[in-house]
């Protein structure tokens, strides 16, 4: 089994920033991917960040070059750093995890309104 742990969330003004951070505990062998998705209410869950085990990175055009997606130095910690954000990014982001041997992970969520 696979914990994960969302914090960070709150509201911001646009054009502000946000860091997201995934704890990720538990049976962590076999985990090849962690990414990040969002939901809006009304609309389609979206993925928005994915890093793999070897560190590659993958972004959707719509928070390519305003989201990055790392490794704390601490270990078991994904984050999100998002930059520029806007209204259309309000959102509940949600951390997953893929295990090779058990499958994906989602955590709880957590929130993110961008408002003036």
């Amino acid at each position: 089994q696979v914990q994960l742990a969302e914090s960070g969330g709150g509201l911001v003004q646009p054009g502000g920033s946000l860091r997201l951070a995934c704890a990720v505990s538990g049976s962590l062998f076999g985990i090849s991917r962690m990414a990040w998705y969002r939901q809006a209410p009304g609309k389609q869950r979206e993925l928005v960040a994915t890093i793999t085990d070897g560190g590659m990175t993958d972004y959707p055009d719509s928070v390519k070059g305003r989201f990055t997606i790392s490794r704390a130095s601490a270990a078991n910690t994904v984050i999100l750093q998002m930059n520029s954000l806007q209204p259309e990014d309000t959102a509940a982001y949600y951390c997953t995890a893929h295990s090779r041997y058990s499958g994906d992970y989602w955590g709880q969520g957590t929130q993110v309104t961008v408002s003036s």
